[in-house]
């Protein structure tokens, strides 16, 4: 029986434990062939090490490698290491992340970056070694790992969030960027419990959200088939998309009474009746051109 990603090569960051694992072993199930990434994954009876050997015990094909994500020389060894292998990569999952949780008013500045060194550049790295490799084959598939926390906020993780919304915004333009070589470039939100979400839930609600029930969704998002641009919310065996909008709004024609009429009439542009899911960022260009009719001959086509 064909599986969805017979033969195709993938690495996932940060794949010792957690949701990292849930990947590479769905990944491998569906005939992927892995390269295991995590901090010290090329020491024997490492976390990543016996994810490997893990996968290879069932029969799936896997190396383990120890990049340090935020270190570009090591990002693009790893890369190497698993083309020598393989020939070529064809998934990037970037799940590689830490947490350094404080309310912003206690939150020292090194904690900030830090968390953003790992999410935020970690991924840039990673992407950024495999894709011209992918843009000359005309084929990729990138995943990058965005939250909840960074969609709609979290209390105590003004740097996580701020980091997981940055990674939306990477995936919108390398989406674009990608499309005519077929690189499709996805978000995936997950809920699981993992090492991350340790003393927050319940007994009950950590048996629903194993990291086990998200990666299937991941998946989704590598196949031949995959959507591109999409973020998709996964977690205890439900899906959702979130996305970024844009409402209709208003046009304010006196421009010294514009302050006052926004505030007065806040309620009427944030109605979300009619609203869209802008296709780039040009279309807030055209939208507000259009209002005063000025798209003609404005040369932002969209």
């Amino acid at each position: 029986m064909h599986r969805i990603l017979q033969d195709k090569v993938a690495i996932v960051t940060g794949a010792g434990r957690g949701l990292g694992r849930a990947h590479a072993l769905e990944l491998a199930r569906h005939g992927a062939r892995v390269v295991v990434n995590d901090l010290g994954a090329d020491q024997a009876g490492s976390p990543g090490a016996a994810v490997a050997a893990e996968i290879r015990k069932l029969g799936g094909e896997a190396l383990a490698n120890g990049a340090d994500v935020t270190q570009p020389d090591q990002v693009e060894a790893m890369v190497a290491q698993g083309e020598a292998e393989w020939g070529r990569i064809d998934i990037l999952v970037n799940n590689a992340g830490i947490l350094r949780d404080k309310t912003f008013a206690k939150m020292p500045l090194a904690d900030f970056r830090l968390v953003l060194d790992v999410h935020v550049m970690g991924a840039v790295h990673c992407t950024q070694a495999v894709w011209n490799r992918m843009r000359a084959r005309n084929h990729g598939r990138i995943v990058f790992t965005t939250s909840s926390s960074g969609l709609y906020g979290s209390f105590g993780q003004a740097n996580y969030a701020a980091a997981k919304m940055a990674l939306v915004g990477l995936m919108q333009t390398l989406a674009l960027e990608g499309e005519k070589h077929d690189i499709r470039v996805n978000c995936l939100a997950p809920t699981a419990a993992t090492v991350m979400t340790e003393g927050i839930l319940s007994p009950d609600a950590l048996a629903a959200l194993s990291p086990e029930k998200v990666s299937p969704g991941l998946v989704a998002l590598v196949a031949n088939d995959a959507p591109t641009r999409a973020i998709l919310l996964a977690g205890a065996g439900s899906y959702e998309c979130a996305h970024v909008t844009m409402t209709r709004g208003i046009h304010i024609a006196d421009a010294a009474r514009a302050a006052e009429e926004v505030g007065l009439r806040f309620a009427e542009i944030r109605d979300r009746d009619g609203e869209i899911v802008p296709e780039s960022g040009w279309q807030q260009y055209r939208l507000e051109l259009d209002k005063v009719g000025a798209v003609s001959g404005s040369g932002f086509e969209v």
